[in-house]
């Protein structure tokens, strides 16, 4: 006579719960097999008998049945292993890690996986994990400036200023010029861009000549007023000035936020708006023109340097121009359609994080320069 079958308690709550694991399509076949083996044992099948339902040895149903009872389902999970002893020492883990920030080895400006790994005696795939784990990047350099200004926070917020709370009844626009706008024609025809393959163009170019882009994107609508010429001289900005002052409405002061190239400080173009400001005045009681200068080494506080970065990428820097004239063409065409709808940029970033990121930035160089 055959023992009787020993049936395994399983609560309903770890029933539904163990169903769930079997029918979860994300769940692994490990997990679902033990979950398989619990559940038959709970509907009184012998363990001999759901050994060959779910395909595995008795000794197997038996192992995962006592896990069951002593942990519950969280019994049934894969348990920490201790896998195989770290290859390396902790002292040549901390000397990797350390040795990525300080001195690069003799001619180079900085430390390689590879060069490290010889140093060091491991293998490339050894220090570019620490490396990785640690977010330690020796390859890549970000470029920065820090002004000094002695006027910067004055200058800062009154450019800030006219952004998030503009004048009334003026007209705030960011000036500035795009000089060497080159037009390079590319020496042979390349493939347009289709399915399965992308564009392609030669490296190579012919050069035509340059020519510079002088704008005026207006923060309010986000148009743009715009000339081109040969050279970027006072001469040239000064004509600039003149076409916005007859383009723009007559009845709005012109704010206008410019970096401190030379030739915006030009004695003659200071002449030329004082005596136009000195005829606008009489007639409407306030200047015309009004000249707001970034700090300097700040031009990324002037929002018509992102426009430029658009119009370099959209227009100029992927297209091929067999003349200046060409080029000319093909930027007058980008803006012309740019402003049937333009768009303004908004100044969204909070003026106090940004000096104190500044100041930050001041300090950690000082103490770098004091190591």
């Amino acid at each position: 006579m055959s023992r009787p079958i020993k049936t395994l308690h399983v609560s309903s709550t770890q029933a539904d719960e163990l169903r769930a694991y079997v029918a979860r399509p994300t769940a692994s076949q490990r997990m679902v097999r033990r979950c398989r083996m619990i559940l038959l044992r709970s509907e009184g099948r012998s363990q001999k008998d759901t050994a060959e339902i779910v395909g595995v040895n008795r000794p197997v149903v038996s192992q995962w049945e006592n896990r069951f009872k002593k942990d519950g389902i969280a019994g049934l999970t894969e348990a920490r292993r201790s896998g195989r002893k770290p290859s390396i020492s902790e002292k040549t883990k901390g000397e990797i890690i350390a040795g990525a920030t300080s001195k690069p080895p003799p001619g180079h400006t900085h430390w390689s996986t590879r060069k490290m790994a010889k140093a060091k005696g491991v293998s490339n795939q050894t220090v570019h994990k620490l490396w990785r784990a640690n977010d330690i990047k020796p390859h890549i350099t970000r470029t920065f400036k820090l002004s000094n200004d002695k006027a910067f926070e004055e200058k800062f917020w009154d450019v800030i200023g006219l952004y998030l709370n503009p004048p009334d009844r003026a007209l705030v626009l960011c000036c500035d010029e795009k000089s060497q706008c080159q037009a390079l024609e590319r020496t042979q025809p390349g493939l347009p861009l289709g399915m399965g393959h992308i564009r392609t163009a030669t490296h190579d170019y012919t050069r035509h000549g340059t020519t510079t882009l002088f704008a005026a994107l207006s923060c309010l609508d986000g148009k743009i007023f715009h000339n081109t010429a040969p050279t970027h001289t006072h001469k040239q900005w000064l004509a600039f000035l003149k076409q916005i002052d007859s383009e723009a409405p007559a009845e709005l002061c012109l704010h206008l936020i410019v970096d401190n190239y030379c030739t915006h400080k030009h004695a003659k173009v200071r002449s030329w708006i004082k005596w136009r400001n000195q005829r606008y005045r009489k007639e409407h009681g306030v200047d015309r023109i009004v000249q707001h200068f970034t700090p300097t080494s700040s031009s990324w506080m002037n929002l018509v340097e992102r426009f430029f970065r658009d119009i370099t990428v959209e227009c100029i820097r992927d297209g091929s121009f067999g003349s200046v004239d060409e080029l000319i063409r093909a930027m007058t065409d980008y803006l012309d359609h740019r402003n049937q709808n333009p768009k303004p940029y908004q100044w969204k970033a909070d003026g106090r994080a940004i000096l104190e990121k500044i100041e930050r930035a001041r300090k950690a160089m000082a103490a770098s320069n004091n190591v």
